[in-house]
């Protein structure tokens, strides 16, 4: 007789919390999935039934929901599952578990309502002031959101923060009967990763607590906009990273087991977390290289911090296809390039993985672009951005979490996948969707066309693609943007039906990949989790110390005479002038 070992028979009460996680992070994805419809229907114009106005509040709820709520509630659950698999015990409490997942989900609604109250005629006024935050992802100043949607970001990364407190209480509880034992590798996963948050988060909570959720509390009557934006970009590319450490947690642990073989090094996957430990943070000036207010010798560092992080990424392409080969290999793959047929592409966990890694190769490229000071000049303001966005949390990361979402429900309800061929064509058609969508984005930005507005196309002029049409680039977009949400749809029919289906017996066991090279062949100085927070936290210090006073001198702790205002879009050219010699000013 088989025997059962489904995670939720090891840890019910952990499964209990991680399904929540998990099911907050599809109902965010449902909602964030369908705002980004609307968005490619109307600014392609192929299909408006909204106001260009509230395209900015859709704009908002779609970056904030997708980039920060969906990847976060997934991520938690992900590392609540490796910290108790990897360690082989529960959680030190689960009511403290319990308690930051529920302050996470306050901060999230807070932030949520906050934004859809800008979609009503008349928005109700709470604490003196309309509910508003129509600041997008970035929530720059002098733009100003009502106090709720600041302290609902705070609430949930706060959240965020009480779990890392729950990830190193049960290290601690292991360490102390296991003292002399290297840590495991999917715990020293999750625990360099939620150092590398705690450094990066301090930039965007000083921003919200000390400047702008005073601000716009009329406790403060200015802020220095290019300090905020500074302090908003000390966090805002590192937190691209606290994304992908789950999925790269994921390729390393789970991708060789599908692929039928064991991780090729267990050494250089803890090397690869250390440099993200200390590389990700001092290096956001790179988002800023546009910005007159800061050096270009500050720019410079950024970009040469920059291009030493595509180390980790080079030496995980190199460890992850190791894997898959030695798996394929394993599974009676031969010859140089023939192994690939012999990976399970029918599995939809594999194979959406796989495309996931695929496509953040290709995100890379665009990437080293966005890097260079002088390249990065030319696509900045434009849709090549966004193209590249989609590639990593849109793609890289989104298609890594619905794929191994049909290994981890079965395991956290003890229920077997609803329908393995439906999941397997959902993963395709995402992958699909998206090389239509980010191939045309990509494009577009090469020829200047702008990103974040609503009207893209300027009266009196008129892009000139080297190849192709406007109208065809954005029939690729709007077409991109309907696979993606049909593959939306399709992701969540199976979720929903799995979840009704009966409990069962037949569910894979909750192991991961054992290593060919394992701890044992790496010194134990890569364990040392405090000599490498103490290094990172040094770089950040080199980084930021002078970038920062130099602002600060320049135009003062809080600035001068920089009010907060809502951006007004209407049929009146004179007050859209108005309203953008506001922005300037």
């Amino acid at each position: 007789m088989t025997v059962r070992n489904a995670y939720v028979d090891q840890f019910p009460d952990e499964a209990a919390v991680i399904k929540a996680a998990f099911w907050s992070s599809f109902i965010v994805l449902a909602i964030g999935g369908t705002l980004g419809l609307i968005q490619a229907l109307h600014r392609t114009d192929v299909f408006r039934f909204i106001q260009s106005a509230d395209y900015y509040t859709i704009l908002t709820a779609h970056g904030v929901l997708l980039a920060v709520t969906f990847t976060i509630f997934f991520l938690v659950g992900i590392f609540t599952w490796a910290i108790t698999t990897g360690l082989d015990r529960g959680v030190v409490d689960i009511r403290f578990t319990w308690a930051w997942y529920a302050l996470m989900v306050v901060g999230a609604l807070l932030a949520t309502v906050t934004i859809f109250a800008g979609l009503l005629e008349q928005a109700p006024t709470v604490l003196g002031s309309e509910l508003y935050a129509d600041v997008l992802f970035t929530f720059y100043a002098p733009l100003q959101a009502h106090p709720l949607f600041y302290l609902g970001l705070v609430l949930f990364v706060v959240g965020s923060w009480l779990a890392g407190v729950d990830w190193f209480r049960t290290w601690w509880a292991w360490r102390k009967e296991n003292a002399d034992e290297r840590i495991p590798l999917p715990a020293f996963m999750v625990l360099a990763t939620t150092l590398f948050w705690y450094i990066c988060t301090l930039g965007v909570a000083i921003a919200i607590l000390a400047f702008l959720l005073p601000w716009s509390l009329g406790i403060v009557d200015s802020v220095n906009p290019l300090l905020t934006r500074t302090l908003f970009w000390y966090f805002g590319h590192a937190v691209v990273y606290f994304w992908l450490m789950p999925t790269y947690l994921m390729w390393y642990l789970m991708l060789p087991k599908f692929a039928g073989g064991k991780l090729f090094s267990d050494p250089l996957a803890r090397v690869v977390f250390v440099l993200f430990l200390l590389l990700s943070t001092p290096l956001g000036i790179h988002h800023q290289y546009l910005d007159p207010g800061i050096a270009e010798g500050f720019k410079f560092i950024a970009m040469t911090n920059t291009m030493f992080l595509l180390l980790p990424s080079l030496l995980t392409a190199f460890t992850v296809v190791a894997s898959m080969e030695h798996g394929a290999r394993q599974r009676g793959g031969e010859g140089y390039l023939g192994w690939l047929k012999a990976l399970p592409w029918r599995d939809p966990v594999f194979t959406g993985m796989a495309l996931a890694g695929l496509m953040f190769a290709a995100a890379g490229f665009s990437g080293m672009i966005n890097a260079g000071m002088n390249i990065n000049y030319l696509v900045h303001n434009t849709w090549w951005v966004v193209g590249h966005f989609h590639l990593t949390v849109g793609t890289a990361v989104a298609l890594t979490f619905m794929a191994v979402s049909y290994w981890f429900i079965p395991q956290v309800t003890g229920k077997p996948l609803w329908n393995r061929s439906v999941a397997l064509a959902q993963v395709l058609l995402w992958f699909i969707g998206m090389t239509f969508m980010s191939n045309a984005m990509h494009r577009s930005g090469l020829f200047g066309m702008p990103r974040r507005t609503a009207e893209p196309q300027y009266q009196g002029f008129d892009f000139e693609p080297a190849v192709g049409t406007v109208g065809e680039i954005n029939a690729q977009v709007a077409l991109g943007a309907v696979l993606l949400t049909l593959s939306l749809a399709v992701f969540l029919l199976v979720m929903i039906m799995t979840s009704l289906n009966g409990t069962s017996d037949d569910i894979p066991d909750n192991t991961y990949a054992d290593a060919l090279s394992g701890p044992e062949d790496s010194p134990a100085i890569l364990d040392n989790l405090k000599v490498w927070t103490a290094i990172a936290i040094v770089l950040v210090i080199f980084a930021y110390t002078l970038p920062f006073a130099a602002i600060i001198d320049s135009g003062g702790l809080f600035g001068e005479g920089i009010e907060g205002f809502q951006l007004t879009l209407g049929t009146d050219p004179a007050l859209a002038l108005e309203s953008l010699s506001e922005v300037i000013r």
